[in-house]
């Protein structure tokens, strides 16, 4: 039987770091003296008696997490938190709508980025940064910040690190997971500090950069301006967000092994590391070369050019330094199988990861081998470790229900009018959490805004979804998840 009592407990302690979360934001308000300070105060007493409620409802509750109750509480969490997020939004009025509101929240906590605000710059500055806030706590995962502060808040954590987690493989630094999260968390503080103090070097303000650092740590996409990175026109500040969109597109592990480890040889020879490189730089060479000669622009220009969009839709971050929706259509293929793949497996990045796209090509290859030779036992190896058959297994159930959920989304949108080249767009994007689509209608650098209510909850659960890694939203579903034996 579920120990709702505990998962009522759980949520409510949560609910009080999100209300800390709206805490910093109203204080940029109040710094800046914008018209949402009310919309804020109001989010967080509804936030905080939400928390004291659920508290309450699981008073005394056994610290005894099962396997159910993580994938619950995980699913549930996100859905909470996006909800009570999406209320600055409608009471300040800047979103009128309910839906819009949660769509933009979700897709700010699963580091989506897709927006239906046409015009970002008209928010107050609390409202903005709250937005690059969800980025930023939703690219680790919320339940993965919590366990990095509160260790002793969630009974069981490495089930419920299993159910965030990205990736077919969890790899822990530290036996302890809670040293393990701190040490990640570690890593993502200094990669963002870093970036901000490079934005600030190259001439952008404190506060976008700030944001911009947080949404591309978390590779998220949300940006403080229209244009996004366009509006900068600056080369310097498009070669840093592409370096750190990068960076933070590989594994944490690997990045703790480089930084605080120095095991360099362990690094370069990391097997997913390298497909993602290789993807990059196949990527990039093929669309500069494709700009140079079919669109006129210049090499140094289509180089650039090139490298922020492979970065940004490899990391699934989705920002962009200018309209790829005129670029020619085989860039669009390019730029879709970069969107798909995402980056590594134990990074802030969506997609199916690369780590998958390595073990996908070792089993395709192996099952040539068994071809010539029937009886022969090859073993699918990755870093000089053997891939176990349940692993593999995962990993084609993975790719059947990510592709399964694009077509459904793909036909329900298409039953709703959207254009083809943008509905597969949409799902793909949503179910990958990079953000800008490919089409006519809903571009690269446009707003979703256009899309019908019942359009942007399918896109919102397929963030979710895409988020969790499907398995973890799509058991829930099941009859044996709720059977008490």
């Amino acid at each position: 039987m579920i120990n709702f009592k505990l998962v009522y407990k759980v949520i409510g302690s949560l609910l009080f770091i999100e209300a800390i979360m709206m805490l910093s934001c109203l204080l940029v308000s109040v710094y800046y003296r914008e018209d949402d300070i009310p919309a804020f105060l109001t989010t967080i007493a509804i936030t905080v008696l939400a928390a004291i409620g659920l508290k309450y409802k699981g008073y005394q509750a056994e610290n005894s997490m099962g396997r159910r109750e993580a994938y619950l509480l995980v699913t549930l969490i996100w859905v909470i938190f996006s909800a009570l997020g999406a209320l600055p939004f409608v009471i300040s009025g800047y979103l009128t709508s309910f839906t819009d509101a949660f769509f933009e929240t979700m897709s700010g906590f699963t580091t989506t980025g897709a927006t239906i605000i046409d015009d970002v710059e008209a928010l107050p500055h609390g409202l903005l940064f709250w937005r690059s806030l969800t980025h930023w706590i939703g690219g680790l995962g919320i339940m993965f910040f919590t366990i990095a502060i509160l260790p002793s808040l969630v009974g069981g954590s490495v089930k419920v690190f299993s159910a965030e987690a990205t990736g077919p493989i969890k790899s822990k630094m530290h036996p302890r997971l809670s040293t393990t999260a701190k040490w990640i968390w570690a890593i993502y503080l200094i990669l963002t500090a870093a970036c901000v103090a490079c934005f600030c070097l190259f001439g952008m303000g404190f506060f976008d950069s700030l944001n911009y650092s947080m949404s591309i740590t978390a590779t998220g996409g949300f940006a403080t301006h229209n244009s996004s990175m366009a509006y900068f026109d600056s080369a310097a500040i498009d070669y840093t967000a592409a370096v750190f969109m990068i960076l933070s597109g590989i594994n944490f592990s690997l990045l703790y092994l480089l930084m605080f480890k120095g095991k360099l040889k362990s690094f370069v020879k990391d097997s997913e590391l390298r497909f993602y490189l290789t993807v990059i730089s196949v990527a990039t060479l093929f669309i500069t070369y494709m700009l140079a000669t079919r669109n006129g622009i210049s090499t140094a220009d289509s180089f650039r050019y090139a490298l922020f969009q492979v970065s940004s839709f490899i990391s699934t971050t989705g920002l962009f330094n200018t309209d790829a929706a005129f670029w020619p259509h085989m860039t669009w293929f390019a730029l879709t199988v970069c969107m798909v793949f995402g980056s590594c497996a134990g990074s802030t990045s969506g997609g199916i990861k690369c780590v998958r796209g390595a073990m996908l090509v070792r089993i395709i290859r192996n099952e040539f081998k068994h071809i010539l030779h029937p009886r022969a036992v090859i073993p699918v190896r990755l870093n000089g470790a053997i891939i176990p058959g349940s692993a593999q297994s995962t990993l084609l159930v993975f790719l059947a229900l990510y592709g399964v959920s694009c077509l459904v989304a793909f036909f329900c949108f298409q039953m709703m009018g959207i254009e083809s080249t943008n509905a597969i767009t949409i799902a793909i994007s949503s179910a990958s959490n990079v953000g800008p689509a490919l089409g006519a209608d809903i571009g690269p650098t446009m707003s979703w805004s256009s899309l019908p209510d019942a359009a942007k909850w399918i896109c919102s659960a397929l963030m979710l979804m895409g988020r969790l890694e499907f398995l973890s939203v799509l058991v829930l579903f099941t009859p044996a998840f709720w059977k008490e034996n």
